[in-house]
């Protein structure tokens, strides 16, 4: 990585002042010379100061050294794009112009990112005899988040799927600015519903950043606890999902099922079912005592050993292997164009995961092996959910045994103005971003956070180029990523 940029750990703050201010030529430079030797934009952060100045701040990380780097640069009211060379930038280009005002000179592409679809704004439209398009949405027939999406196909044939969102847009940066203490808590919880523990603890590793604490060991280890409790519920839920897209009942009725015993375990950790609550400033608000440690890892051993009997179905089964093998596949090097994070990812064969790769709390001592496939199709991106699923339960059952002696919770002081926090959090869906700067009287100067279905929803796009229209519902369940998580 760089020289130029400022190295910048996980869960870890710098202030404002160190972090380089480069010319917009020799920023874009900087960028591009990164990102072409295999480094990731992980965030693109707009901030405009009380003169109406816009400044970009950049986080790159490169997951192959575990490193991470900050750049800024002041480009005034335009920037000559990148996406056409790497288009894991276009989306965040697009953004930065929707919500501050910034061209990129030469983008391909200047459709919203979150804001309405215009008249006459520009969309994919292709013409030629017996093609056609199916729209579906945002209006959806199940109890589901609202997004669009228009397929250009021939007969059954997909050509193209355009994907329109925003429909969930609720401010939430700007909601996390004005806001401070249990409340700001509350609004990371609520980012995206099932990912109340990743949100939180991005968020509570920030805040301890600019305050300059730690959690204690033992509170750190009942937060991955947490996490990876989220992550099991979430994994063995899909699994049960994409069992029933391709008609497999077996397996579809006892996944889901099975799902309510990971919720029920998180519920027995803090009282709520999604882990809202648990996490604090300074640790945990609940802890466990040696009967309800115990307790809890039995019921979590018995609940794996179905899950593995079930989903051992699903992959056994012919007629299931012939739906999700080949299925909506992407190759590893279309990936790291996009730059995909999370299950998809790994399912290409990259195997980037923020706790092997930037570890922070108790991933520094303990990191679950990192689960992969090659394939990049509904059958690699099962094949990791259950992997990590297994990988999870063992995780949490170690975890359970050598539960650290100590508190699990101490007071956590206001934020230090003048300060700028990073936290990575591996989410189920994948990597987790929280960006703070640190204001004035505890408040939150600029909030920005990137959900890994922002880096994603364009790998569903691709990953339907050339399938079957009738696949879509099933390649849709192996991707699951989040409406509200991506319009925030």
């Amino acid at each position: 990585m760089s020289d130029r940029l400022l190295p910048v750990r996980n869960g870890a703050v710098v202030p404002l002042s160190e972090i380089p201010v480069l010319p917009p030529a020799g920023f874009q430079l900087l960028l591009g010379e990164t990102l072409e030797a295999g480094g990731r934009l992980a965030a693109y952060v707009g901030e405009r100061d009380a003169g109406g100045q816009v400044r970009l701040t950049a986080l790159l990380a490169d997951d192959a050294a575990g490193r991470l780097g900050l750049a800024a640069t002041l480009p005034g009211d335009a920037l000559p794009s990148l996406a056409r060379d790497f288009p894991q930038v276009e989306r965040f280009e697009r953004a930065l112009f929707e919500e501050h005002g910034v061209r990129p000179e030469g983008h391909p592409w200047m459709k919203p990112v979150r804001g309405a679809l215009a008249d006459g704004a520009p969309r994919w439209a292709m013409q030629g005899p017996e093609l056609h398009e199916v729209a579906v949405g945002p209006v959806h027939a199940g109890i589901i988040e609202p997004g669009h999406f228009r397929f250009q196909c021939h007969g059954e044939h997909v050509f193209h799927l355009e994907i329109q969102l925003g429909y969930q847009r609720r401010e939430v940066e700007r909601l996390l600015e004005a806001a401070r203490g249990p409340r700001a808590l509350a609004l990371a919880e609520s980012i995206a519903g099932d990912t109340a523990v990743g949100h939180a603890l991005a968020h509570v590793s920030a805040v301890e950043a600019l305050a300059g604490i730690e959690a204690p060991p033992r509170a750190q280890a009942l937060r991955a606890v947490g996490l990876e409790l989220e992550r099991l519920a979430n994994h063995v839920g899909d699994l049960g999902a994409i069992a029933g897209d391709v008609g497999f009942l077996p397996s579809a009725s006892y996944l889901g099922a099975l799902r309510a015993e990971f919720l029920n375990a998180l519920a027995e950790l803090c009282g709520n079912r999604f882990g809202k609550g648990l996490l604090a400033p300074g640790g945990v608000r609940f802890d466990l005592d040696p009967a309800e440690t115990a307790r809890l890892a039995d019921r979590l051993s018995g609940a794996f050993a179905k899950v593995r009997e079930a989903a051992g179905l699903l992959f056994r089964s012919p007629s299931a292997r012939n739906r999700t093998d080949g299925t909506g596949a992407l190759t590893r090097a279309l990936c790291d164009e996009l730059g995909l994070v999370g299950p998809c990812a790994r399912a290409c064969g990259a195997g980037r995961d923020v706790r092997r790769d930037h570890p922070a709390g108790h991933y520094r001592q303990d990191r679950p092996p990192v689960a992969s496939a090659d394939s990049g199709d509904v059958y690699a991106r099962a094949l990791v959910r259950l992997l990590e699923a297994e990988r999870s339960a063992q995780f949490v059952d170690r975890t359970l045994q050598l539960l650290p002696e100590g508190p699990a919770r101490v007071t956590c002081p206001p934020p230090a103005p003048g300060h700028l926090a990073v936290a990575l959090v591996e989410g189920w869906r994948g990597e987790l971003a929280h960006v703070v700067t640190a204001g004035e009287g505890g408040r939150f100067a600029r909030y920005a956070v990137v959900d890994p279905s922002f880096h994603d929803w364009a790998g569903l796009a691709l990953a339907l180029r050339g399938e079957q229209i009738s696949d879509f519902p099933l390649c849709n369940k192996s991707f699951n990523l989040s409406y509200a998580g991506h319009d925030l």
